[in-house]
């Protein structure tokens, strides 16, 4: 096949790639545009640091939406050529399938490689910048950690309840605290309303009480103190709100693949088990992997007749998306409880799409149909009628 076929196949693959990353991304992100979103309206945090996380988050979204728009685009381009005969005809020129998927096959290890990037480098510098903004963030807009109508227990020693927060997210009322870092006494403090003062050179807040009282209970005795107070001062300590952000060690997907092999030979050495680390190690393989698997498969069903191709091959994408998604996660879960071995888990989605991708090429090859459904329906059949005749008189 000559280099302008070649060319056109390229383009018939790569317009509706780009348009399922477009789709695919843009659904996966729905979620987190809100929760973004809901950040500058109510918490008052800038635009520059939401385009940050915003930026941060795409890594983790692009590793799982990159083979799904592969796939999506095999099917849309392969099923579009059949429809409009433009596969028989390069078949009556002498061109074989197997030098249609040339061009194709390009594309995909190119797909591949880009895949392989993001899961191996993007994701962990992602969700490493993602851990490090979300610090600042909670640094300088520490009303951010409330939630209203939840019960906040990020502050060491207390849980606190606000009915209502107001935007930008420092005007709280209705508020409800459980303060236990007396050993000496509890106190139970309630106000009408209260506001938020940072200090973020010692990274502390003061949550300022208007017209409330306390409760206060001591251990051991059968009453209680009830103190009123126009203005009351608590001060909120974010060493335990931040730790999670702020701990030195990696967490296994902010790792790269050297990374992964370094700690899981240090974990080896001292005894310890690595299972977290070994799954995500595969992951970063397995998953970039689908690229391949999803475009020996989506080649042959592409190049089965239909009438509507744009909905047959969203349809067939997203059921096939399903499937391998189904068996990451079973997969992924499996491993953690080590009931298989992380290799084994991780490949298994690729292993079983890849002997029904070759079997489907083969089949496409020979130009026999790949009728299962109807020969298994008729192989019923034909059971159910010699049961019935074996069993009349």
């Amino acid at each position: 096949m000559g280099p302008t076929l070649q060319r056109y196949f390229l383009r018939e693959v790569v317009t509706p790639f780009l348009f399922g990353i477009g789709v695919f991304t843009f659904i996966l992100l729905t979620a987190r545009m809100l929760k973004l979103v809901e950040l500058v309206v109510n918490r008052g945090v800038p635009l520059v640091q939401i385009g940050k996380l915003f930026a941060y988050i795409l890594p983790a979204f692009l590793e799982v939406t990159v083979p799904m728009a592969l796939l999506l685009a095999v099917l849309l381009s392969f099923g579009r050529l059949s429809a409009d005969s433009e596969i028989i005809a390069l078949k009556t020129s002498g061109i074989s399938l197997y030098q249609m998927i040339v061009p194709v096959l390009v594309f995909t290890g190119v797909v591949y490689g880009l895949s392989l990037f993001v899961a191996a480098y993007g994701r962990p510098w992602g969700n490493a910048g993602l851990k490090a903004s979300l610090y600042e963030i909670a640094k300088t807009r520490a009303s951010a950690g409330l939630r209203e109508r939840v019960f906040n227990d990020d502050f060491a020693g207390l849980v606190i309840y606000v009915e209502d927060v107001r935007p930008p997210g420092d005007r709280l009322s209705g508020i409800l605290i459980a303060d236990s870092r007396d050993p000496e006494q509890r106190n139970t403090v309630t106000a009408k309303r209260g506001f938020l003062v940072g200090n973020e050179d010692t990274h502390a807040v003061t949550l300022r009480l208007l017209d409330g009282n306390i409760h206060t209970f001591v251990p051991g005795e059968s009453s209680y103190q009830k103190t009123d107070f126009t203005v009351y001062d608590v001060t909120l300590d974010l060493a335990v709100a931040l730790a999670k952000f702020s701990r030195r060690e990696k967490d296994p997907q902010e790792m790269t693949i050297g990374e992964l092999r370094r700690a899981i030979a240090a974990k080896a050495a001292v005894g310890e088990a690595a299972n977290t680390e070994r799954i995500e190690l595969h992951r970063k393989f397995s998953v970039p992997f689908a690229c391949l698997v999803f475009g020996l498969v989506a080649v042959p069903l592409g190049l089965q007749p239909a009438r509507a191709v744009r909905s047959r091959g969203f349809s067939v994408s997203l059921a096939l998306i399903f499937l391998y998604y189904l068996l990451l996660t079973a997969g992924e879960a499996m491993a953690e409880k080590g009931t298989l071995p992380p290799v084994v888990a991780l490949w298994m989605p690729n292993a079983v799409f890849a002997a029904l991708g070759l079997a489907l090429f083969a089949s496409a090859a020979r130009e026999t149909p790949w009728d299962w459904p109807g020969r298994l329906g008729r192989r019923l059949a034909l059971r159910r009628a010699r049961r019935h005749t074996a069993t009349s008189p």
